[in-house]
């Protein structure tokens, strides 16, 4: 007798499909047991979830187990075990799981049995412990703050270089028993150049009695002689001198 395989029904194929869809794009998912709790205590805790970032929704174990086998979490299957309500986180972790502590101590009905965070397994008392971290933001604004600390100390003792420098010129200089001044002041140096001439002052006739432009000084009488020397020396001795020329032209 053959056994005859029962196809799903689309019902519960999409109800899998839904699961394993949410478990695949949360950064986290956060499993309850919700027993003895009544719809209207679920109802505002839905509602809180949501505030916080979280989507909690109630399944059939089976078909959550399937969608979990399907995922490859076999360790997130074995935490679907009675009535149990799986809260998606798509912001905050921590602020989700403060949401659910908070509930959880008017109402101790409901017990959280671990989370999925990332690829990782968290268990109950870890799952607990994320609600005592620091909301996103304000670990964000600590991690920004504790890498701008090394940049503002560096922005500081840059500032603080030309003081210092200052401070120690200073006393440096008091050490040394301040700066010497000289009795005298010292006359400004002459630029650097060629040695101007000094030219004696001339006497006022001299400066007052204009010089012709076309005024020729007469050679002294003792060098006229030693050229006309000279140039009767250099003429032939059987020619005449130009005087005689000139006479005997003239006789």
């Amino acid at each position: 007798m053959e056994t005859e395989v029962r196809t799903p029904r689309p019902e519960k194929v999409a109800v899998v499909d839904d699961v394993r869809a949410r478990l695949s794009s949360a950064s986290a998912t956060i499993v309850t047991e919700y027993r003895g709790l009544s719809v209207a205590q679920l109802q505002v805790l839905r509602r809180s979830l949501a505030a916080a970032g979280g989507d909690y929704r109630v399944y059939k174990n089976t078909l959550a187990r399937r969608a979990a086998h399907e995922s490859g979490l076999g360790s997130f299957e074995e935490l679907l075990d009675g009535p149990t309500a799986l809260a998606f986180v798509t912001g905050d972790v921590s602020s989700v799981a403060k949401a659910l502590k908070e509930f959880a101590r008017t109402n101790p009905k409901l017990v959280v049995k671990g989370a999925l965070v990332g690829s990782g397994m968290f268990d109950a008392a870890q799952t607990s412990a994320l609600a005592d971290l620091p909301s996103r933001d304000i670990l964000l604004a600590q991690i920004a703050g504790a890498l701008a600390a090394p940049m503002q100390a560096f922005a500081g003792l840059l500032t603080a270089l030309p003081r210092k420098f200052a401070y120690g010129l200073a006393a440096l200089i008091e050490q040394r028993g301040g700066v010497g001044v000289a009795d005298e002041p010292v006359a400004d140096e002459a630029p650097a150049g060629p040695a101007a001439e000094v030219t004696p002052a001339m006497e006022p006739e001299e400066a007052a009695a204009p010089v012709a432009s076309d005024a020729v000084a007469e050679p002294d009488t003792a060098e006229a002689e030693v050229a006309a020397a000279v140039v009767a020396e250099s003429e032939p001795a059987g020619e005449p001198t130009g005087t005689e020329k000139s006479g005997a032209t003239g006789d």
